[in-house]
């Protein structure tokens, strides 16, 4: 096995594809406010090339750290010397990615063999789109296709459409806005298999699609998701590319009309975070604002991300409370409840800015801020162990509580009109 995952790091190589051999994930606890001053100015360090999966902002969240080879010994160094503790979350990445990949080549073998989809395995994006033309297939008088336009790239955006008769308040859900964020995409698919196949076994799926139809963009960022298959398995931007930018991508979750430019994003082109020339400069971003403004009668907008384990609502861009507060906090808290009644997996429910830390240009703050009140977003598992590269074994658990959740979000939507 070990000569095998050497042969594929190698092999990546050869292909062009960014590795991460010898880099390390580690775990930085802050004690205090000076601390995170410190690790604010150790991200800055632009040489160091640190990707933060948590920012340094509040002394309460652990912050976690992709740290390149190179830089091991510099940032360890800079921890130690001034007090602040760490641990090594992941020892070696690219061991994780090579197990990663090696799984997902297995189970492409057993797919061919089968016929059958694997809704528990992380798939490339064809194989995804392949999967939602099968649903279709399957349902054809509930399941259609809806084209909402196209990526940076040229790619598809597919919205899979969910309804029983026309003229329905719709509900919108999506995934994978940062491409690395793979358990996204499955857990939305399998989501789109309990919606087709429980509709007229399942009292709440049929009440609900009798009622609304519900719009489910599985991949929100084709580009970007594509290029953590072929060429960096750690990439989160877009692909969008401008003249005179030194670097590539915009953070499509900080370039909506909603606090756009504020804190929590970056003016940095070659920041992950970077807000982007202008709000919905993205065409991914702009094709779903317009959608939802063209719709006009969106009740409800739940967004899937990881990683950490928290269910969010407004507001991000600022840390005023919005002024359904009460009501978020409990449809929040009841659908943690009923996550957690599967395999006790414990998640934090509140507002973005009070919960992890102030974020400006994120999606659920537009959708509020134009009126959709039921706006809510998903990090799902885990904690911090694996981060981005939860593997296969996850994915299934993590979909099925994650539509437990989901479903008492939409109950509440169903039975709430306004």
């Amino acid at each position: 096995m070990k000569l095998l995952l050497f042969l594929t790091a190698l092999v990546a190589g050869v292909l062009g594809e960014k590795t991460f051999i010898g880099e390390q994930v580690l775990r930085i606890k802050a004690s205090n406010g000076d601390q995170i001053v410190q690790l604010q100015d150790l991200q800055s360090l632009a040489h160091l090339q640190l990707d933060f999966w948590t920012n340094p902002l509040n002394p309460e969240i652990p912050v976690d750290v992709r740290v390149p080879f190179e830089s091991l010994q510099s940032v360890k160094i800079y921890l130690e010397s001034n007090n602040i503790d760490y641990s090594i979350m992941i020892e070696d990445l690219q061991e994780v990615i090579n197990a990663e990949k090696q799984e997902m080549i297995s189970n492409e073998r057993k797919e061919r063999n089968s016929g059958a989809f694997n809704y528990g395995a992380y798939h490339t994006l064809d194989n995804l789109y392949r999967a939602i033309d099968a649903i279709m297939l399957d349902y054809k008088s509930l399941v259609s296709k809806q084209l909402i336009g196209h990526s940076y790239e040229g790619r598809p955006l597919y919205v899979i459409k969910f309804s029983t008769g026309a003229n329905r308040p719709g509900i919108w859900i999506d995934a994978g806005i940062h491409s690395r964020e793979w358990v996204t995409q499955a857990t939305a698919l399998w989501t789109a298999h309990k919606l087709s196949s429980e509709y007229g076994k399942d009292a709440f799926v049929t009440s609900l699609l009798n009622n609304y139809d519900v719009f489910l963009l599985p991949v929100t960022n084709p580009d970007g998701y594509v290029f953590t298959h072929t060429t960096n398995r750690m990439w989160r931007k877009t692909r969008s590319i401008r003249s005179g930018s030194p670097c590539v991508g915009v953070d499509p979750n900080r370039n909506w009309n909603a606090g756009f430019g504020g804190p929590g994003a970056s003016s940095n082109p070659c920041s992950d975070s970077y807000f982007g020339p202008k709000a919905e400069s993205e065409v991914e971003v702009k094709a779903v604002a317009d959608f939802i403004r063209g719709h006009g009668n969106i009740k409800g907008f739940i967004s899937i991300h990881s990683y950490s384990q928290l269910l969010l609502f407004p507001y991000g861009y600022t840390c005023t409370k919005p002024a359904d507060f009460e009501e978020l906090t409990e449809v929040g808290n009841a659908a943690a409840m009923e996550l957690r009644s599967l395999y006790g997996t414990q998640y934090k429910v509140g507002t973005i800015c009070s919960t992890i830390y102030q974020a400006s240009g994120g999606s659920i703050d537009w959708t509020y801020d134009i009126g959709i009140k039921y706006s809510f977003a998903f990090e799902l598992r885990d904690t911090g162990r694996y981060g981005f590269l939860l593997p296969a074994n996850q994915i299934l658990p993590t979909a099925q509580e994650t539509w437990l959740g989901l479903k008492k979000i939409l109950e509440h939507i169903r039975d709430n009109p306004y």
